[in-house]
């Protein structure tokens, strides 16, 4: 929750954490947690697509505060081609066909 410029903080946001969220999302059973998890899964779907496009790669995480932005800092250069993210689209893009058009063009 801070902006820290660390590995895990704020703004960067992690793939098998934005599908864990999503998955419990649509697995609470009520329809204002399964409308959630879509649209999470809408603004991760786009951010991936808006920053493929830029850069021509799938990166280890992204800047939650800025769509199709990586993310940064921590003990490393960030990844790119990371087999995680490209593993959790994959999943939501097979979980919601739906919102591939949706979210390429928004």
């Amino acid at each position: 929750m801070y902006t820290t410029g660390e590995q895990w903080d704020a703004p960067n946001a992690w793939a098998p954490l934005q599908h864990m969220l999503i998955s419990a999302l649509r697995d609470s059973g009520v329809p204002e947690g399964q409308s959630a998890a879509a649209e999470v899964a809408a603004a991760w779907i786009r951010s991936n697509y808006e920053a493929y496009c830029r850069t021509g790669h799938m990166h280890e995480k992204y800047d939650a505060s800025r769509s199709g932005e990586a993310g940064g800092g921590g003990e490393y250069a960030p990844q790119v081609g990371f087999g995680w993210t490209n593993g959790v689209l994959l999943d939501l893009l097979r979980l919601y066909p739906n919102l591939v058009m949706h979210s390429a063009g928004s």
